[in-house]
């Protein structure tokens, strides 16, 4: 079909009014990795009515956000094996086959493809997976970005809890919430820097 000057005068008005372009809600986001030298994730818990603390030194995280439309996906990867609380035999109790049976479950992960705007930052919805068990589980993070020698940076962090025995970390006797308790906390602080593919 031949294009008259008739019927490309509109068509040209439309694009210069920004018609047939996506949405900019529907732009990916931008793309992030970790900085492992920059980040922490840790946990702390009660054990014998004392509180201890202890983190995980590997966990990549692979995060594409855009904060204008709270869209995006984050999958974090925890290999568990890497966990530390600065006292040996405490580590090796925790990667255990009662516990987080590291040698049977090496991974732990969260995945996330929904996201809302709350009144401090937003809120990460998805799944948490540990020893092969699943569960639904909302994350509430901050997220700023920041300009560090010619390179876009992120900076996410939060915290949130979580019942260890939902997951079936406590077989056996570390049932018992009486030495141990169920309540797990998780804070991190994360560092992220663009991805390079």
């Amino acid at each position: 079909m031949r294009i008259t000057a008739r019927r490309l005068v509109p068509a040209l008005a439309l694009l210069a009014l920004g018609w047939g372009r996506a949405p900019a809600a529907d732009a990916p986001g931008a793309a992030y990795v970790l900085d492992p030298a920059k980040s922490s994730l840790e946990f702390s818990f009660t054990q014998a009515g004392a509180r201890n603390n202890g983190r995980f030194t590997r966990f990549p995280v692979s995060f594409v956000f855009s904060p204008e439309a709270a869209s995006g996906r984050l999958e974090v990867t925890i290999e568990v094996g890497s966990l530390d609380t600065g006292d040996k035999d405490r580590d090796d109790t925790l990667r255990g086959a009662d516990l987080f049976a590291v040698a049977k479950y090496p991974k732990a992960q969260f995945l996330a493809t929904q996201f809302t705007r709350t009144a401090a930052g937003y809120e990460a919805i998805g799944k948490l997976t540990i020893r092969d068990v699943t569960r639904d589980a909302r994350v509430p993070f901050t997220f700023r970005t920041a300009n560090e020698g010619g390179a876009n940076v992120a900076y996410m962090a939060g915290k949130t809890g979580l019942k260890r025995l939902d997951f079936g970390v406590g077989q056996g006797d570390w049932k018992d919430t009486g030495q141990v308790g169920n309540e797990v906390g998780v804070s991190f602080n994360l560092r992220l820097v663009p991805a390079t593919h």
